[in-house]
């Protein structure tokens, strides 16, 4: 027997319908309110919890996939396989993009990617504007 998140959380996911999705502290408040108002994102944020805003990487990597939820993030050390290893997460999507606007678009794009639970889940991925989709 799990934790009550890793038995609950598949199940989550089906109800919800929606992307589950961690969002990290350097992740701006624009992007995160742009999630849930036009993507209509299930996203917990960590600057909206005290117990969250100041824990290490590591530890928001193992509640995103203890949670079940795809860790967003501009951080590039969730890169660092090593300390970070892919298939022990839910999926990690590193965003890179020079304006608000860009990030934008790469949100949308892969908003089509999320009809599927966790379609990063045992990935860690780094998405750019010129980013192909595949």
């Amino acid at each position: 027997m799990g934790t009550l998140a890793s038995e609950l959380g598949p199940h989550a996911n089906r109800l919800s319908g929606q992307p589950r999705i961690y969002v990290d502290a350097n992740i701006p408040a624009r992007l995160v309110a742009f999630m849930r108002s036009r993507l209509h994102w299930d996203v917990l944020f960590v600057m909206e919890h005290d117990d969250l805003r100041r824990a290490r990487d590591g530890e928001h990597y193992r509640l995103a996939r203890q949670l079940g939820r795809t860790l967003i993030t501009l951080d590039r050390d969730y890169l660092d396989d090593r300390n970070f290893p892919p298939l022990e997460s839910g999926g990690v999507v590193v965003l890179t993009a020079p304006t608000e606007r860009g990030y934008e678009s790469l949100l949308t794009r892969i908003d089509e990617m999320f009809q599927s639970a966790l379609p990063f889940e045992g990935r860690n991925v780094h998405l750019h504007v010129d980013w192909s989709g595949d």
